[in-house]
């Protein structure tokens, strides 16, 4: 994983696939059938764990030595992180178990690491020596994680990384080689294990001659005719993966959102969880723009998965045990994802999830179906007030919820039919002249003014390699402000400061340290007509999504 932080802020450009490229010969209608039950699901366990799992560092990223085709280097020597297998003993691996966790936690599928780019196999392959049945505890748990999944009713999908940093063949004069190798491999997973519901590559930012994909993928098809192909063997593929943050709204072509629920993929000791709020969130917002979560935990050395994280997972499958008809089987839409709501649909019913009121509202854009019914699923009332200007809706301060505030409507027809809409948020920033310091390769479509625009699914970026930047916005005119939101694609930023400019001098309002998926930032009340997002530290190139400002909230 990681290839977020590995490549640059610029989205692939997504072409219709050819049959030729994909192995398979179907209509719309034949796909959209074949895709039908993951679309459904919406929610799925990934899982990252090997050998690594004994040092707690990273999977892959942390071995030392050579990185062909990609650089770089780990922190593990070469020579121990490749012999951890030999200390390898997980006696209390459970697949039933995992299981378990899974469907208390309201996942539909699992997804686990074959093989991740440290070469290692967690199944009984005979392309290589390198695996699972050499170790002290040689048993396949790539077997017995698809018997626990096809025995406790959870689809399986298998991860597998392409790039291969232990086989002496890979990317040298013998890369043909390796590819036997690599298409073996793939054929032992689709034939041994019976059904296997999603093939899920992660290719680096391979092409598909770098691993012969057009070959690869029509002997998948061939092997498992209903599987279900990610899009980074460098074929688009079945669905989209952003990683480690929410994809933007898109209805037109399926996605999965794959991350952590610590900040590593395999396990570290004490690594920072995610809390409920921002776990649960994540989850509601990739359905409101219309895909899935795929969420990642990385077991003990031990075999089980650390109690705290069954226990967050089980908090969440709570959740949905309640309001999960908001969440399974539904569309994103048809409003638009915004800072403080999102929405999902399924017949003539709308879910609008509100995690943050600001006044005493909540305004919305005008739908061209009449609203007939109302309901506060997650308890207390509501005040709708329809008119071709727009929605009001209100609840009662005391029944507004911390984490997500669920209202049900009912149209009087099928939501579907309304093209997604876009609200305005409210923030005085809407629209208003921007500029910064760096923009990505000064391409309009990553301008300041795509982080003004009320719209999450377009943003300001910087170039790769950006540690500090920052964005400016001229209000037009003195504004009281008290708070801002601001929303980054990727989690990057390390530490900024919010500025308003006194004459040629700019003064710091709020200060902090990371921004992530959405942050809402409090200040003394201020009035300013420019304010500046100074970006002080950045992994990577800083990319923010929305940057809203917000006059005091009124009492």
């Amino acid at each position: 994983m990681a290839l977020a932080a590995a490549l640059s802020c610029a989205p692939a450009t997504v072409r219709a696939e050819e049959p030729a490229q994909s192995g398979l010969q179907e209509t719309p209608e034949q796909r959209d059938a074949r895709l039908a039950w993951w679309r459904e699901a919406r929610f799925g366990m990934f899982i990252h764990w090997g050998p690594v799992s004994l040092k707690g560092t990273e999977i892959g990223w942390s071995r030392g030595g050579e990185r062909r085709g990609t650089g770089g280097t780990g922190q593990i020597p070469v020579e121990v992180y490749d012999n951890l297998y030999k200390q390898f003993d997980p006696t209390k691996f459970d697949a039933d178990e995992w299981v378990a966790i899974a469907k208390a936690a309201g996942m539909k599928y699992l997804v686990f690491t074959s093989r991740h780019h440290d070469g290692f196999s967690m199944f009984a392959t005979k392309q290589s020596d390198y695996n699972i049945m050499n170790s002290p505890f040689k048993r396949d748990v790539v077997g017995e994680l698809a018997q626990a999944c096809h025995e406790g009713g959870l689809r399986f999908g298998l991860y597998y990384s392409p790039p291969d940093w232990h086989h002496p063949d890979y990317r040298t004069e013998n890369h043909q080689r390796f590819l036997e190798y690599l298409h073996g491999q793939i054929r032992e997973l689709l034939t041994n294990y019976g059904k296997v519901d999603v093939m899920w590559f992660d290719g680096l930012g391979g092409t598909a001659k770098d691993w012969d994909s057009p070959a690869l993928f029509k002997r998948i098809r061939e092997l498992q005719p209903e599987i279900i192909i990610n899009d980074r063997a460098g074929l688009p593929a079945d669905f989209g993966t952003p990683e480690q943050r929410i994809g933007g709204f898109q209805n037109n072509r399926p996605w999965e959102t794959c991350m952590t629920i610590c900040n590593q993929w395999a396990w570290k000791p004490d690594d920072q969880m995610k809390p409920l709020k921002q776990c649960l969130q994540t989850l509601i917002r990739c359905a409101g723009g219309d895909g899935n979560l795929l969420f990642n935990v990385g077991p003990m050395p031990t075999g089980e998965i650390e109690p705290r994280q069954v226990d967050r997972l089980k908090e969440l499958g709570a959740w949905l045990q309640q309001y999960g008809e908001s969440v399974y089987g539904t569309r994103g839409g048809p409003f638009k994802p915004a800072t403080s709501y999102t929405s999902s649909h399924k017949g003539n019913t709308v879910y609008l999830h509100v995690f943050d009121w600001i006044g005493d509202s909540l305004e919305l854009p005008p739908l061209p179906k009449k609203i007939v019914s109302s309901t506060v699923l997650t308890g207390g009332t509501v005040e709708l007030r329809q008119t071709g200007e727009g929605i009001t809706l209100s609840v009662p301060a005391a029944d507004r919820q911390e984490i997500d505030t669920l209202i049900r409507l009912e149209l009087d027809g099928p939501a579907g039919d309304i093209p997604p809409v876009v609200a305005a948020t409210g923030s005085v920033a809407a629209g208003k002249d921007a500029t910064a310091s760096n923009i990505f390769q000064k391409m309009a479509d990553y301008g300041p003014d795509k982080a003004l625009d009320d719209d999450r699914g377009t943003r300001w970026a910087t170039d790769g390699g950006t540690k500090q930047a920052w964005l400016e916005v001229d209000l037009g005119k003195p504004v009281e402000l008290a708070y801002a939101l601001i929303n980054e694609w990727a989690t990057r930023v390390q530490s900024f400061e919010l500025q308003v400019k006194r004459g040629d001098q700019w003064e710091t309002i709020a200060s902090g340290a990371t921004i992530g998926d959405s942050l809402q930032l409090d200040f003394p009340p201020v009035t300013a007509q420019v304010v500046r997002l100074n970006i002080l530290e950045a992994t990577e190139g800083p990319t923010i999504e929305e940057f809203q400002l917000y006059p005091p909230k009124k009492k």
